[in-house]
């Protein structure tokens, strides 16, 4: 897989990158020790450059993980390159070199790109004197780079069109049986993709061969046709930028990519790009992947020897209970064992000879020298071989399964280190003082497991959590221009921004201010500057003016002193800086001329929200989501109303509480009836309404809607809203709800009724007959 340029890849991008001359640095940054990022801007446009050493150089859209502390070259470059203007960006001949001089004049700074060999940056002031270098080296004897030397920008191979003799002289050179594209690859600049591409097109495959499949004598004119052809592709690519270069998948305008699947990108530097930065996203996926693997390895390597570690100290304490239920079984033999042989050091006979005496009694029979396996005077220990003597054969015939569990306690032979300076009792105390120790030690470590594995799991989860934000080379989203002021979109979508300080509330006044947009400014000192952009010209709605003045109010001192105050609007062109005579305005401050038109106090409440950039396909879906709310886009309220709303709050009054027990009997029946002659009433009006228009005229009842919600504890409120009959409409049928998703239709000869008191204390039993 190609991972560096070319000649013609050079071209083609240091083509495409001219549109960034004349943007100034902003700032350096380092991906790794040889990939840097150079971060230009021109008023609202930004850029980034990157360069990696000996690879590429592109523009890129991504946003790429940057080392967290400079390097000493990005400081080096940020201290002489930035604020500078990028005035050249060029390719030193035909070489793989790239020239990037930022400032003119002596204040001139170059940083000189190679994208052959090892690679190299290179950072030289306005006389090519090296002030610093990523890779100090010397070629050949006279030639060295390195700090305070002259770059040698000389030697650079100038372009121009291959001769036929010095086409000869390359061939003449190389051997018979020579692949011709290796040859040529290695002696022209083309790059491989071009030379392969010439090739096949004047009929030479890729395993031509000099002297074999290629004559010299006969082909050399296709050749020289070739690589005219080549210098003409060359020649085309600098004076034209490339329009369309395609990352190639699936097929190629080349015919040896003709087979092979592409994407299609509007340009060179766009592919190169995403190229890139798929293939170091996948690294650094392969990476996290990696690290990932090895947290959870250390984790899983904590349980492992935890388990391990309690597995041994349980063997162990068996191993000793054996060893001591051994020498208690047999005593008495190890007491003759241990006293032969405290007789024979008492006799002061050589080691050797106590070894000899013992090897010759187990040969003629003794059974206390055959138990003795080794002599280990040296620490005062003799190992013994004990057997269970209740484990013989004779004692294991013929137990049945109900006697099956004493074979349990038979204990395995096995050899045993006695202390010479100690009874068999008092060996065998040492061996359950061994057992209660790792008994012990058993318990440390399973109290201490639970904290050792809460350590390593937080530290695993760390690691992990730190591996996630790194995983990922994401498209970095373009900033618009009003997200560096207080902004949002209203409900009706209009662009609101506000000054954060005075330069801002400067800036966004003289910049941004246009005839047609409404200035918004809360009525008290230090409030900020905000505009609503009106790029149709039309009259602003009330409801996003209002949530402007909200703004207004908001983002002044009226938010610290908790003081709810108005806000007013001016047309744009009422807006001026210039001062009246005598007078002077400071930065921020501006002049209202003519009517301000103020707006209703607002409360102090701001709220946050999330806005997600959606899909081209999905736009049309959602165009009519914020629009311009209108009287007649209501269609929660069926008739033009203006409405009043009253709060009614409701006891509802349990029979089983000890208040109620004392209302009296009488009352309680007397509310009842009340209610449901209410009732009764409310649904004779309906049904005459629907059928009669001859009822008394003098009698007013308001259309009413009723809703009854629940408030907290045994209350609830009903709601309730009087609607106004529009005079217009004084013969028409008008529809209501009282307290129920059920219509009524009322004549306007019906609306004037005795009016209900709203204020109701009943009990449940009566409420429930209520809203039934």
């Amino acid at each position: 897989m190609k991972t560096r340029f070319n000649t013609f890849d050079i071209v083609c991008v240091v083509g495409e990158l001219q549109k960034y001359v004349g943007m100034r640095v902003n700032n350096v940054y380092d991906i790794d020790n040889k990939t840097y990022l150079i971060k230009l801007q021109r008023t609202e446009e930004k850029a980034m450059i990157l360069i990696e050493s000996g690879n590429r150089i592109h523009s890129t859209a991504f946003e790429w993980p940057k080392n967290m502390a400079p390097s000493g070259f990005s400081m080096k470059m940020r201290k002489h390159l930035r604020n500078k203007r990028l005035e050249m960006l060029s390719q030193l001949g035909t070489d793989r070199i790239v020239d990037l001089q930022f400032g003119s004049g002596e204040a001139a700074y170059h940083v000189i790109l190679e994208l052959y060999d090892r690679g190299n940056v290179i950072l030289t002031d306005h006389e090519l004197k090296i002030l610093y270098i990523l890779r100090p080296h010397t070629e050949g004897d006279k030639v060295k780079f390195a700090v305070r030397e002259v770059y040698p920008q000389n030697r650079a191979r100038e372009s121009g069109p291959i001769l036929k003799e010095n086409l000869l002289n390359i061939l003449d050179k190389a051997k018979t049986g020579d692949q011709l594209k290796k040859v040529l690859v290695s002696n022209l600049e083309y790059g491989p993709a071009i030379i392969e591409h010439i090739l096949i097109g004047k009929g030479f495959g890729n395993n031509t061969k000099i002297g074999k499949t290629f004559h010299i004598a006969d082909d050399i004119d296709k050749l020289v046709e070739a690589i005219a052809e080549a210098e003409e592709i060359l020649k085309k690519l600098k004076l034209e930028t490339v329009k369309a270069i395609s990352y190639r998948k699936r097929r190629s305008e080349l015919p040896q990519h003709e087979s092979s699947p592409f994407v299609e990108f509007p340009c060179f530097n766009n592919a190169v790009d995403e190229f890139y930065s798929s293939v170091e996203s996948q690294k650094i996926e392969l990476k996290a992947l990696q690290q990932e693997r090895e947290a959870l390895k250390k984790l899983e390597n904590v349980r492992k020897d935890h388990s391990q570690r309690l597995v041994a100290l349980e063997k162990t304490q068996e191993k000793d209970k054996q060893k001591a239920e051994l020498i208690t079984r047999n005593q008495e033999m190890v007491e003759k064992a241990i006293l032969a042989v405290q007789s024979a050091v008492a006799g002061q006979l050589p080691w050797a000879d106590i070894n000899d005496l013992v090897k010759e009694a187990a040969a003629r029979g003794d059974l206390v020298a055959q138990t003795i396996k080794e002599l280990k005077l040296e620490t005062n220990h003799i190992s013994l071989y004990l057997t269970d003597p209740y484990a013989s054969e004779d004692d294991t015939e013929g137990i049945d399964e109900e006697n099956s569990d004493e074979l349990s306690d038979k204990i395995p032979a096995m050899i045993v280190d006695v202390d010479l300076a100690l009874s068999a009792f008092a060996n065998a105390t040492r061996y359950y003082d061994q057992k209660r120790h790792a008994a012990k030690k058993q318990q440390k470590t399973l109290e201490s497991q639970c904290k050792a594995f809460k350590s390593a799991e937080k530290k695993t989860k760390q690691t992990l959590k730190e591996v996630q934000t790194i995983t990922n080379i994401h498209k970095a989203r373009k900033v618009y221009w009003f997200e560096k002021f207080f902004w949002f979109i209203s409900s009706e979508n209009y662009l609101v921004i506000a000054g954060r300080d005075q330069q801002q509330n400067e800036l966004i006044v003289k910049r941004y201010l246009k005839s047609s947009d409404i200035y918004v400014h809360a009525d008290i000192h230090g409030a900020s500057s905000v505009i609503i952009k009106n790029p149709t010209g039309q009259p602003i709605p009330p409801k996003t003016l209002n949530e402007a003045g909200t703004m207004a109010i908001c983002y002044s001192v009226a938010w610290e002193a908790k003081v709810v105050t108005n806000a007013y609007w001016v047309w744009g062109d009422q807006v001026s800086k210039t001062a009246p005579t005598g007078e002077y305005l400071t930065t921020g401050s501006f002049m209202v001329r003519g009517k301000k038109n103020f707006l209703p106090p607002s409360h102090l409440i701001l709220g946050l929200s999330f806005l997600f950039r959606l899909e081209e396909g999905s736009i049309e879906r959602h165009k009519d989501e914020r629009k311009v709310v209108t009287g007649t886009d209501d269609t929660s309220s069926i008739v033009s109303s203006e409405g009043i709303k009253d709060d009614v709050e409701v006891e509802i009054l349990d029979e089983s509480d000890e208040e109620g027990d004392k209302v009296d009997v009488h009352e309680k029946e007397e509310q009842t009836d009340e209610v449901n002659q209410l009732a009764d009433n409310l649904k004779d009006e309906t049904i005459n309404s629907a059928t009669s228009e001859s009822e008394d005229e003098n009698v007013k009842f308001p259309d009413t809607q009723l809703k009854i919600q629940h408030s907290s504890g045994t209350k609830i409120n009903i709601l309730t809203e009087s609607v106004i009959p529009n005079e217009k409409d004084t013969h028409a049928e008008t529809v209501v709800f009282l307290g129920d998703n059920k219509p009524v239709i009322l004549k306007n000869n019906q609306r004037n009724r005795e009016t209900v008191n709203p204020k109701i204390n009943i009990t449940e039993k009566t409420m429930k007959k209520y809203v039934a």
